[in-house]
Formats: structure tokens, C-alpha cells, sequence
């Protein structure tokens, strides 16, 4: 009967073991379909056919398209990329095409951090319709290791308050100006310090990136600042 209930044991420990979540793995994707329109993708994809990939990649490719500003609300990237390309062909039909510029849509996405618990998705994409410029943006994607899940801030910090304290701090020594000189309203439209919609993960530690015209006096482009994690720790709720 020992040997029966040792041998019960045994093959618990060994399906426990066997059902463990592993680590997603990810390879890059790029659209090799030919459009009329300058048209360039590609990101990141988890591997595998198992429910985290599945998680992951969903919540990717609606993360590229939440950030592009499109007339219409789309489910996937594919239906996007053509819809873009047909916007431009019908824009095209009341304008002499020699005049106008072709419009670009460009998307990048880029892992760049992982532990076993956080995966760390950097979405970059930039329009071009016509005028005088683009529209260029990034966006931190913070999803769940384990799950795939979006994380969002209230996953990633703790007492928020004392946390925006620290980010002002730093926020101070990345604009490189003397306290003194340096006016929040002038910065942030009138008002305190705010945080960027933007925070991510890096193997540096926490990275707040404000887009253009998030704050004022950086309105020549993005501005990020890193604080370490022996800085950051007391605030995280996983790493």
C-alpha cells in the first residue's frame, strides 16, 4: 500500500511539473502584402497554439489597432491595412495623383522586457495623410506573463500618490532644469505634474515616455526618463 500511495505521489509532482506554465516565445510577423498606399508592419507574435499565445496575441494586435486613429472601428490588423489602403485609393479619385502625397502607415512593435511575470510590448506607429505632417505614437503594452492579460496601472503600482511624488522627482532630473526655474503649468497645460498614459517596463527599470504634446515644452517629440528599480521597488506589485 506504500508503495502504491509513494507511486500516486510520484506522478502527481510529474503532471504538476508537465502542466507548468513555460515562458511565451515570440517570433516577428511582417506584411508581405503589396498595397497602393506605403504600408509596412511588423511585430511581435507568441508562438505556439496554447491559450497564453492566444491571450497574448490578441491583446497585441488590439493594441495596434486602439492606437491608430482610424473612421472606423476594426477587430483585427488585416481588415485595417486594407481599409486604409481603400481610404487612400477613394481620396485618390477626387484629387490629381501627381499632386498628392502617398499616405504612409508604418507599425513596429518591439519586446523589450520579460520576466516570469511581466512581458513589456512597445507599439510604434506613424501616419501620413496628406499636410504638413504625421502622426507618430508609442504605446507600452504591459501584459500578465502568466496569463497574457492586460495589466493595467493599479496591477503594476501601489500608492499612487507617493509614486507620482517619486516621478516628479525624477521627472525634474531628466528635463535637466533647476527646480527653481522649473514651473509644472508650464509644462502640463495649467496643471500640477501629471503622469504619462505611457509606463513600461525595461531591464533599467521604470519607464515613463509622454508623447508629443503630452507635455508642452517638449512638443519637438517624445520625452521618457528611466527610474531605476532599487528606486522604484517599494512601489511595484511585480517585476
Amino acid at each position: 500500500m506504500k508503495r502504491i500511495l509513494s507511486l500516486f505521489i510520484f506522478t502527481i509532482v510529474l503532471t504538476s511539473c508537465s502542466e507548468e506554465i513555460k515562458p511565451a516565445t515570440f517570433k516577428t510577423i511582417s506584411v508581405e502584402e503589396s498595397f497602393d498606399a506605403n504600408i509596412t508592419a511588423t511585430y511581435s507574435m507568441a508562438e505556439g497554439k496554447d491559450q497564453l499565445s492566444k491571450t497574448i496575441n490578441s491583446n497585441i494586435e488590439n493594441a495596434i489597432v486602439e492606437t491608430l486613429s482610424t473612421t472606423e472601428k476594426h477587430s483585427d490588423l488585416k481588415t485595417l491595412l486594407k481599409d486604409f489602403n481603400k481610404e487612400f485609393l477613394d481620396f485618390n479619385k477626387n484629387f490629381d495623383e501627381a499632386s498628392e502625397p502617398v499616405w504612409e502607415l508604418d507599425i513596429e512593435t518591439e519586446l523589450v522586457y520579460q520576466s516570469e511575470n511581466v512581458l513589456t510590448i512597445v507599439v510604434s506607429t506613424y501616419e501620413f495623410k496628406g499636410g504638413a505632417h504625421g502622426n507618430d505614437q508609442i504605446k507600452f503594452l504591459n501584459l500578465d506573463a502568466k496569463t497574457g492579460n492586460v495589466l493595467k496601472f493599479e496591477d503594476l503600482i501601489e500608492n499612487k500618490d507617493d509614486f507620482k511624488t517619486l516621478a516628479q522627482t525624477h521627472f525634474k532630473k531628466a528635463s535637466e532644469l533647476k527646480e527653481a526655474a522649473l514651473n509644472m503649468e508650464d509644462f502640463f497645460f495649467g496643471k500640477s505634474f501629471q503622469l504619462p498614459e505611457n509606463i513600461g517596463y525595461s531591464d533599467d527599470g521604470l519607464v515613463l515616455l509622454y508623447n508629443p504634446y503630452e507635455v508642452v515644452s517638449y512638443d519637438q517629440g517624445y520625452f521618457e526618463f528611466v527610474i531605476p528599480f532599487d528606486a522604484v521597488e517599494p512601489y511595484l506589485e511585480m517585476k
